[in-house]
């Protein structure tokens, strides 16, 4: 596939391996937990960029801080003990850089701005941000408006229909209430040759990492726990997301979108997310260690999340992706989504061990929500191979889902080499499934399909190879629900329903 291709492997060369080394204590950092550091931090940063670059170095200890403006040629250095702590609104009388005047019409507000985080950088060139420090996002609020588009049926997911005006409220404020605060741990607009490596982020907001437009970009050992998402790639390109853990019980551990944030479609595309570990534990039990299971449901009244996803956002779509040896644990299933016009094609997800499954193993779902400008056409998925996936635990019941539209099938679907172990016991249910080609897509968004393996609907080519499910109680559902699957393909397919 040619996948990786183009993308930095190891420390990026440029100006700041030359330049001088800046302390941020000398610019007045006191580093005690009490005093606001933002000014020094950025002082220290104008003098490497006046250089020309250089190196942040962040000696033990804890710095509050409001934003922190990047510039191109840095190397911030967490030396051990390092933690930068995001202030609370009004602390000191400070508050976080204003939100850029964006309308965020067809996406959230929090993809919709990126000057209001604790760091934060434009077209940022040769940046890293390294060493085993921390980030504490304190002060940070994991809320934010949804997006101005108001065409309800694919706003929110169809699990939020019950909540109140109260409730979603209080979830999505208003753009005023958004005023002084920040949102996001770290956030880049556009950019390239950027690496973040070896640091935690302890609740990083309503996006951990947001990184839109951005080429070049490496996140590599990295420990996110927080309260919403971990990681974002928004219309990047030649990305690489490897060893990292990710604990996001809330919403999407790793996500690759494709928004409308830069006011245009732009596609990611070239993108690996590569031995990573995603999980939907009670926040703050990734760091603690006992990784408690206590949380059943996440904000969206669906269980609790932690995945690696493609969309929701897709308005440009994704090209030449690569998702391998990853694990997910106690959450949400593998979800490749489209449904805002964009075309996902040279799709190539392998080698994932999955156990205690929230919702659908695997999900594919091409939909005509078309949250854009006037014009957005419907999208496509095509070239989508999903192999050696193993999967224990599955507590729902929900199968592997592929589901595309009567009026545009999903081209093709390979899916080779699967072994997963449902817990079973439902019932019969109709075969009559509503098409909901408006609907946000989740996996629970049909309820519960009349298959307790597989649920296929308008599939041009399914490929199955070597596919093995089994139950722990008897369903009596079928195994394989196919509907207007226009080609099946099939070896080594083995399906173990337990006796009554």
């Amino acid at each position: 596939m040619g996948l990786g291709m183009g993308v930095a492997a190891g420390p990026l060369a440029f100006a700041a391996a030359k330049g001088p080394i800046v302390d941020v204590r000398e610019q007045g950092a006191r580093g005690d937990g009490l005093a606001l550091d933002t000014p020094a931090f950025n002082r220290a940063i104008a003098v490497l960029q006046r250089a020309g670059g250089g190196t942040l170095r962040i000696p033990s200890g804890r710095y509050r801080c409001f934003s922190i403006r990047l510039c191109s040629n840095l190397r911030i250095a967490f030396e051990p003990g390092a933690v930068v702590v995001a202030a609370k609104p009004g602390e000191g009388g400070g508050a976080y850089d204003a939100p850029e005047p964006a309308s965020g019409l067809y996406q959230d507000f929090g993809h919709s701005h990126w000057r209001n985080s604790l760091m934060w950088g434009e077209e940022i060139e040769n940046l890293v941000i390294e060493g085993p420090g921390r980030i504490e996002g304190e002060g940070l609020t994991r809320d934010g408006p949804g997006a101005l588009w108001k065409a309800q049926t694919g706003e929110r997911p169809l699990s939020m229909a019950a909540m109140t005006e109260a409730d979603i409220a209080r979830l999505e404020p208003d753009h005023a209430a958004m005023a002084g605060l920040g949102n996001k741990a770290i956030s880049l607009k556009g950019g390239r040759n950027v690496r973040l490596a070896g640091f935690t982020i302890d609740r990083g907001g309503h996006l951990a990492i947001l990184a839109t437009g951005t080429r070049g970009l490496v996140i590599e050992n990295l420990v996110i726990d927080t309260e919403r998402d971990g990681i974002d790639l928004d219309c990047v390109r030649d990305t690489l997301v490897r060893g990292c853990r990710v604990n996001s019980p809330n919403d999407d551990a790793i996500v690759i979108k494709s928004s409308y944030a830069l006011g245009r479609s732009v596609p990611s595309e070239n993108v690996v997310v590569r031995d990573c570990h995603v999980s939907g534990f009670d926040r703050g039990t990734l760091l603690d260690g006992t990784r408690q299971r206590t949380q059943l449901l996440a904000p969206d009244r669906d269980r609790v999340t932690g995945r690696i996803k493609l969309g929701t956002e897709s308005n440009g779509g994704y090209r030449n992706i690569l998702i391998e040896d990853c694990t997910f644990t106690h959450c949400r299933g593998l979800a490749l989504e489209t449904v805002d016009g964009g075309v996902m094609e040279n799709v190539v997800v392998r080698r994932l061990v999955m156990d205690s499954v929230t919702t659908a193993p695997i999900f594919v779902r091409l939909g005509d929500r078309r949250r854009g400008p006037e014009g957005t056409g419907l999208g496509a998925v095509r070239g989508v191979s999903i192999r050696e996936i193993t999967a224990r635990g599955i507590a729902v019941p929900l199968p592997v889902i592929v589901a595309g539209l009567a009026e545009r099938a999903i081209e093709d679907v390979q899916l080779h080499d699967i072994d997963l172990g449902f817990a079973g016991g439902s019932a019969a249910v109709p075969r009559d499934v509503p098409e909901l080609p408006h609907a946000y897509p989740e996996p629970s968004m049909f309820g519960v399909v009349p298959a307790w393996a597989l649920w296929a609907r308008h599939v041009a080519h399914l490929d199955l190879r070597n596919f093995t499910a089994r139950t722990d109680r008897f369903d009596a559902r079928a195994a394989f629900d196919l509907a207007g699957v226009e080609r099946v393909t099939k070896s080594g397919v083995e399906l173990h329903n337990a006796r009554h």
